[in-house]
């Protein structure tokens, strides 16, 4: 999904999310182009200081596009979280799910690393605080933050993309990345409420915990047509063709696992920390059967999707828990949609 979900439906695009480096291919922003869901492992991240002369400057309100000036001389090599104005919502904890926006800059030659905010900046990101993995510049910078915060996050290679760089966001392995981070709200990582009565001829599902779901598929053919029961009724907005919306998720193979009380998972958002998988649906960018069944659906919704194979990979071997021809079986929690 986004043809092939992660790895399967793509490593979730964290953050760079913004349109600053451009479009390569008319359906992809620079969350694609400067993915920040893979963490530097060749340098440990230093610890977060919260000043190191020089210091940027940020002019604008919380809740916009900031205005970064970068100082004259080189970075002082520190972490630096420095938080500019102190919200008054709830303490981020670590290991919260956490929405932020944020506008960057390259120390060096201050190329503008873009925005989340305005139309086509991508809007809310989601970040683990404190995860290991996710980009330290923001998921280590938004732990302590109050709700509502602007943190200024100066952030040498070891916090950024690290010696690597990011060729793809014109980030070298040496530069310093400066940002100005608007700490959003704490988010469920998972819907809640009863699920209800799934039908027996349909896969049961048991998804309780932060973690990948139990998929059960009956001994029996899948059904031909897309299947979209909502198992979980959620409370929030209507997710409407061409939004951006996070999701969990977990995935198996009907045929596969046909008869098996726990189906092995082709793929789950879980696998990777529990940092949902966001993409914009009703526009392509994942197969068929998720744009099908997802639009229309609310936040908070938990879906049981059954997909057949002509809204699916068809005739395309995706690997051994994945063969061609294959009906998919997902549960889906639908957590946020902008």
């Amino acid at each position: 999904m986004r043809r092939r979900l992660a790895a399967l439906l793509i490593v979730p695009a964290l953050a760079l999310t913004a349109a600053a480096c451009g479009s390569d291919d008319g359906k992809k922003d620079s969350a694609d182009k400067a993915d920040s869901s893979t963490a530097p492992k060749s340098a440990e991240v230093p610890k977060a200081v919260d000043t190191a002369a020089p210091m940027p400057k940020v002019a604008g309100d919380p809740g916009k596009k900031a205005s970064i000036t970068v100082p004259k001389g080189d970075p002082s090599g520190k972490f630096v979280v420095h938080t500019l104005s102190e919200g008054d919502g709830a303490e981020v904890k670590k290991n919260d799910l956490v929405t932020m926006n944020f506008t960057g800059k390259v120390w060096k030659g201050g190329k503008d690393l873009g925005t989340t905010y305005g139309k086509q900046g991508g809007g809310d990101q989601m970040v683990t605080a404190g995860a290991e993995g996710q980009l330290p510049a923001f998921a280590q910078a938004v732990v302590g933050q109050k709700e509502g915060s602007r943190v200024l996050v100066v952030a040498p290679p070891a916090a950024g993309f690290g010696s690597q760089g990011n060729p793809q966001a014109g980030v070298a392995g040496t530069d310093t990345l400066v940002f100005a981070v608007d700490v959003g709200k704490v988010v469920p990582k998972k819907v809640e409420g009863k699920q209800a009565a799934i039908p027996s001829d349909l896969p049961q599902i048991k998804a309780d915990e932060e973690a990948p779901a139990t998929i059960s598929v009956p001994k029996s053919d899948p059904p031909k047509k897309l299947v979209d029961q909502v198992l979980i009724k959620g409370k929030g907005a209507e997710v409407k063709n061409g939004q951006t919306v996070s999701m969990q998720y977990s995935g198996a193979a009907w045929k596969l696992n046909e008869g098996k009380d726990k189906a092995e998972l082709f793929d789950s958002s879980w696998k990777r920390g529990g940092q949902p998988f966001s993409t914009v649906i009703g526009q392509g960018q994942v197969i068929p059967g998720w744009d099908k069944g997802i639009v229309g659906k609310h936040v908070g919704d938990r879906v049981l999707l059954v997909i057949p194979p002509e809204q699916a990979y068809g005739d395309k071997d995706q690997g051994k828990t994945l063969p061609a021809n294959s009906t998919l079986v997902f549960v889906v929690d639908i957590l946020a949609a902008h």
